[in-house]
C-alpha cells in the first residue's frame, strides 16, 4: 500500500518553518548579565504577594516557592518564582 506524501510533506514543512523561526530567534537573543545585588534581593523577597502605592507609582513583589515530588519516594525539584514590578503612570504636559 502506498503512503500519500502530500499530507506528510505539508506537516513537515509547517513544523520545519516553526523550528527554523525558533532557531533564528534563539540565535539572535543576547546573553543577559547577572546582577548579584538583584539576585540577593530576589532571594530575600518573602513568600506571597505584596503591593505598595506611593503617589503615582504602584509597586508589587511576590514569591512562589514549592517542592514538587514525583510519587512518594521519587525525585523532587524546587520551583522558586520571584519577581518585582513597577507601574508608573504620569500625565505629560
Amino acid at each position: 500500500m502506498a503512503v500519500p506524501l502530500a499530507p506528510i510533506a505539508g506537516v513537515v514543512l509547517r513544523y520545519g518553518a516553526v523550528a527554523a523561526a525558533g532557531y533564528a530567534v534563539a540565535r539572535s537573543a543576547k546573553t543577559a548579565r547577572r546582577d548579584q545585588r538583584a539576585e540577593d534581593a530576589l532571594d530575600d523577597t518573602p513568600e506571597g504577594l505584596a503591593w505598595r502605592k506611593d503617589g503615582d507609582q504602584l509597586s508589587a513583589n511576590g514569591r512562589f516557592r514549592r517542592v514538587v515530588r514525583v510519587g512518594h519516594t521519587g525525585p523532587a525539584i524546587e520551583v522558586d518564582l520571584a519577581g518585582w514590578t513597577r507601574l508608573r503612570v504620569r500625565r505629560v504636559k
